[in-house]
């Protein structure tokens, strides 16, 4: 794939001010900053950041940046993994200021890794424009701005089509198009046509697609076989291309990074039709990966005698390992949940079947929220469970219209509904209240958020990005200006108070049933601002239902922000007189004008139609006809507080307009974000934290108002949902402070051995749809964090440097680094000349093997990541590994500890390192000691704590080893070289498999007996001998001296004698 490389961008975004925590929600700051001296960047400018194997760098010349990619990242393998949030900040005076971006590793990133097909050129994928009927997303669950976009053709055009980007579709350009057509034929045959996409799933680890012609499985895209990705095909008997083209795909999309023995992907297939008496189903779901496709009901749902209902979508909840099934026919639509036992729906219902009304009678599909246990059933209305499909809660009712598709960003809790009509409706997971934001005109479209939650609308033949680029993506400007949510009827005010408003929606009586609804006040409303075109907002806190007083079916409670204008006499000239009051019917009241001044001309008006008296302390009344200039019909919005014949003076009732039939006086919008939202805990909106057995976790947040004229309800501003509350703990902790800040801590503790994962939702229940957050997805853990580990700590620290060089000397001129002889192993018990360990150190394939002359020594020791090399150069050993004192890389570890015989009272000093900081392994810590080479000669030293002892001698029996307290353990060793010890933390009081392994080279060590033993009997006797001799040679008066005196006279003469005679004979 050419250089190794990161990919980085960084969107320029609106600044706010930094503080100790992460403040969202701020506000609309007008400030910038620009990253050269010449003015400011455009807020649509995209900065490219690389990460090659050497350093990151920038594609643009003002802009300069190095960073080492090891400092970033050292793993290169291919997986699943987490994109990034990039943070910059930058200071000003004393200010700070911020702007965000991603982060993704293009080595790591599975689908990055394969050519999908054949790659397409411009003019290749502009002739494909004219047939595309839809359009298709996929995208990474783990990288969103890794995504597929694939295009649905008419019955003219044949092939598979998808374009990859790795950027998040900012740039058409950017798109690389594949043509996948052959390889789908080679499994399906040549003879086939009309060859479309019509559906497409991507998981961590697998692309899904869904055709006319067949559902095709791709291989694992973890491990590259060859350049180009191969399918495997899906057989459902008894299905055809007319199924196929109806079928959808349901996936519950979730990161796998760093993935879990518990966390697996599922997948399934449902069609539009009935089962037939050959056929085992018409859903059905496989787990990674992919090769089983199984029924997703059990076999004895299927002979059950009720009404036959065709399985809408089948979901599986991995947060309670269950299966979740939205069930419907022509009467009903019901939701029935079942727990999955070996990955199968169990036969007994979890809950309760949960029956929906009969107003929901299109049901389209069921999808989680990514990450979280926010689940929404929609079709002509939307509903949201927030306990795993117990029950459900009415969202939103659109009637007529149909809610066909969702898109969710994972980032920003976004949840955007588009309708059939074309219609855009937004949510925030978890919040109990929507708003429609416009709607598109394109006939083809999709839409897509990226990793920071940017929303974009896809077309054939160019992408449209939100172009405003407020903070994360919040704006949709992408649909046009903000829609009036007002609705075309009259409303009637009534004063609770000076701050508090009822305001009736009027329904005439002669409206026809089927169009009631369109005059009535929802659920968009909740949360919403109502404008009155003359002045006056006001705060809809409440929306009720109701069938009295007739003629008002819904009102909502608002909070008065700014008054309403009251219709002025000039205009309105009833208000020159008196009013009475009097019954007429059941239903209407007769208003009577009473003229306080004969001069004047007052009287009611058809202007006056629909406009409401409003009388302090009274019901208010809309008028609803004239009848004479003196008297009108009204109805009463609260028909128990009117006086019967009750005269109001001039002066003392008002008259407000908020009618329609002349033009609608007032209009609904969204409400401007009313919190901000500070959370302390991570750069993460949706931070992800491990808690191990018997450990918590707390999190911290503040919900900070930001209501202009709107009081603040001394409630909790902010209500915490568990997705699985029988996994953890969890606690929480709420105030005010002195500002009207809530402050809110949230506490998660493990207590049971069972690991698994559970969301978090945290919402701000009151918060406006246009805030940027209103809710926080964290997900727990209970299982070991991947950046927990145990390590040994020397009693020395010996700087990197000398371990290059191999030379670090102690005070007495010792070194303490031993350099190992090549392909060097330990010795056994049978002696220094006899290994039988199986591993080798400081292997060099090339170099012959030492102490391998015995046949128990020949037929053991293996190489391990040496093995089939003939050099060391090929065995690619790294800094990393020649350092390490793991017997995995053995074969690489070339240096050592050395230490001077004996080794007495050690410190086996241990640490655990986390997340959270370095801590000590001590009780309940406790762990187990092995030396791997299977050496003797060594001993440790331990204490137990009497509350400890029970448990280490259950240990012991259960472990079949030995137990010791890792506080205080040290190690006395009596052999020599190298000994290679492992220590364990036993099971039970920990997820993690903490092990940690140290070496020690003893030195310098005395002969082994018989050695000393013997060399001084040796000695002992030469000594004796000669002294022995000495005492004979006195009493025989024998002296050594003057014999060699003597013999050396003699060989001098004879010497001579030689000399002499040589001489003549030369002569």
């Amino acid at each position: 794939m050419g250089l190794l490389l990161l990919y980085m961008i960084i969107l320029l975004l609106d600044i706010f001010y930094f503080s100790s925590g992460i403040i969202y929600n701020k506000g609309d700051m007008e400030k910038h900053f620009a990253c050269h001296s010449q003015g400011f960047p455009q807020k649509t400018e995209i900065i490219k950041l690389y990460l090659s194997s050497d350093d990151l760098f920038s594609d643009q010349v003002y802009w300069l940046i190095n960073i080492p990619r090891e400092n970033i990242t050292k793993n290169t393998d291919i997986a699943a993994v987490e994109e990034w949030l990039v943070r910059i900040t930058l200071q000003h005076g004393l200010n700070i200021y911020t702007t965000e971006g991603t982060l993704l590793d293009n080595v790591r990133e599975p689908i990055l890794q394969w050519d999908l097909g054949t790659v397409m050129t411009e003019i290749d994928i502009t002739s494909v424009y004219p047939y595309v009927v839809d359009l298709k997303v996929a995208k990474c669950p783990c990288a969103n701005d890794v995504a597929l976009l694939g295009f649905i053709l008419n019955a003219t055009y044949n092939g598979i089509y998808i374009g990859l980007s790795f950027s998040g579709f900012w740039n058409y350009n950017d798109t690389m198009w594949y043509n996948l057509t052959d390889t789908i034929y080679s499994q399906v045959g040549e003879e086939h046509t009309d060859l479309s996409v019509v559906d497409m799933v991507l998981t961590n680890h697998f692309l899904v697609i869904l055709t006319s012609l067949g559902l095709f499985v791709s291989g694992d895209l973890r491990y590259p076989s060859s350049s180009v990705l191969t399918f495997s095909r899906a057989d459902f008997c008894g299905f055809e291309r007319v199924d196929y083209i109806k079928g959808k795909l349901w996936y519950n999309e979730r990161c796998f990074a760093n993935r879990e023995h518990f966390e697996v992907d599922y997948v399934t297939i449902t069609f539009e039709r009935n089962r037939t008496l050959s056929e085992s189903s018409s859903c059905f779901y496989t787990k990674e990966p992919f090769t089983q496709w199984l029924p997703c009901l059990p076999h004895i749902l299927k002979g059950m005698k009720s009404i036959p209902s065709i399985v809408v979508t089948f979901l599986v909840d991995q947060e309670h390992s269950a299966g979740i099934y939205l069930f419907s026919n022509q009467k009903i639509t019901t939701a029935s949940v079942s727990v999955l036992k070996d990955n199968k729906p169990g036969l007994k219902p979890k809950f309760p079947l949960f029956i929906f009304p009969s107003s929901f009678s299109s049901p389209v599909g069921m999808v989680f929220h990514p990450r979280s246990h926010f689940l929404y059933a929609y079709g002509n209305q939307i509903w949201l469970s927030i306990d795993g499909g117990n029950t459900f809660e009415l969202l939103a009712d659109f009637h007529d219209d149909i809610i066909k598709n969702t898109y969710h960003s994972f980032y920003t809790s976004d949840i955007t509904f588009v309708s059939q009509s074309g219609n855009v409706y937004l949510t925030k997971a978890g919040l109990r209240r929507y708003s429609k934001i416009g709607s598109v005109s394109d006939n083809i479209f999709t839409l897509y958020y990226d990793h920071m939650g940017f929303i974009h609308k896809l077309t054939p033949d160019h992408f449209e990005a939100d172009g405003s680029l407020r903070a994360f993506g919040n704006s949709k400007s992408i649909f046009g200006q903000a829609p009036d949510m007002g609705f075309e009827a009259a409303l009637a005010p009534q004063y609770i108070t000076l701050k508090e408003m009822i305001f009736y929606a009027y329904v005439p009586a002669n409206e026809p049933p089927e169009s009631i609804y369109a005059k009535k006040f929802s659920n968009i409303h909740l949360g919403k601002m109502i404008h009155s075109r003359k002045t006056g907002t006001a705060y809809i806190r409440k929306v009720l239902q109701h069938n009295t007083p007739e003629g008002f079916l819904s009102s909502v409670i608002a909070e008065v922000i700014d008054p309403f204008g009251i219709e002025e006499a000039n205009t309105s000239s009833c208000l020159f007189s008196s009013l009475s009051v009097s019954e007429l019917g059941n239903v209407s009241y007769k208003l009577t004008l009473q003229p306080q001044n004969p001069g004047i001309n007052s009287s009611f008006q058809d202007l006056d139609i629909e406009k409401t008296v409003v009388i302090p302390g009274y019901s208010s009344f809309l008028i609803t006809n004239i009848l004479d200039a003196k008297n009108a019909l009204a109805i009463a919005t609260m028909p128990e507080r009117i006086l019967s014949n009750i005269t109001f003076q001039k002066d003392s009732w008002f008259l407000y307009n908020l009618g329609h039939r002349n033009g609608r006086i007032w209009t609904i919008y969204a409400k401007p974000c009313n919190y901000w939202f500070q959370h302390d805990d991570s750069l993460s909106l949706n931070v992800l934290k491990y808690i191990d057995l018997g450990k918590s976790h707390t999190l911290k947040v503040k919900v900070i108002p930001n209501t202009k004229g709107v009081r603040t309800l001394e409630i909790p501003l902010l209500k915490v949902i568990v997705g699985n509350a029988n996994l953890l703990e969890v606690k929480v902790e709420g105030s005010f402070d002195d500002t009207d800040s809530y402050l809110m801590k949230i506490s998660g503790a493990s207590k049971a051995l069972r690991q698994g994962s559970t969301s978090l939702g945290l919402v701000v229940w009151g918060a406006s749809t246009q805030c940027s957050v209103t809710t926080i997805v964290p997900t727990l853990k209970n299982s070991c964090s991947y950046l927990k580990s145990m390590h040994h700590i020397p009693s020395k620290v010996i700087p990197l440097e000398d371990w290059i060089s191999g030379i670090h000397k102690d005070s007495q001129g010792f070194n303490m680094i031993k350099t190992l002889p090549v392909n060097y192993r330990p010795p056994s018990n049978m002696g220094i000349a006899i290994p039988l360990t199986d591993n080798f150190y400081h292997v060099d394939p090339s170099k012959p093997i030492p102490r391998n002359l015995f046949p128990k020594s020949k037929r053991s020791g293996k190489f391990k990541q040496c093995a089939n090399m003939s050099t060391r150069e090929e065995c690619n050993c790294t800094n990393d590994q020649k350092f390490s004192h793991a017997v995995a890389f053995s074969d690489c570890r070339e240096k050592v500890p050395r230490f001077k015989f004996p080794v007495t009272q050690y410190p086996v000093s241990l640490e655990i390192y986390s997340e959270d900081g370095h801590i000590p392994v001590e009780t309940p810590y406790l762990v187990t000691v092995t030396e791997v080479n299977r050496r003797e000669n060594w001993k440790l030293k331990h204490s137990v704590p009497e509350n400890v002892k029970k448990l280490k001698n259950y240990l012991e029996s259960r472990l079949n080893a030995p137990v010791y307290n890792p506080l205080g353990l040290n190690l006395s060793i009596k052999g020599s070289e190298l000994f290679h010890f492992r220590v364990s933390v036993v099971p039970g009081v920990t997820f993690c498999n903490l092990v940690e392994e140290f070496q020690i080279y003893v030195d310098e060590v005395p002969l082994p007996f018989p050695g000393h033993a013997l060399i001084a009997v040796a000695a002992a006797v030469v000594l004796g001998g000669l002294i022995f001799m000495t005492f004979i040679f006195q009493i025989r008066n024998i002296h050594p001296a003057d014999i060699c005196q003597k013999f050396m006279r003699r060989h001098k003469v004879n010497i001579s004698n030689a000399t002499v005679s040589w001489l003549i004979d030369e002569n």
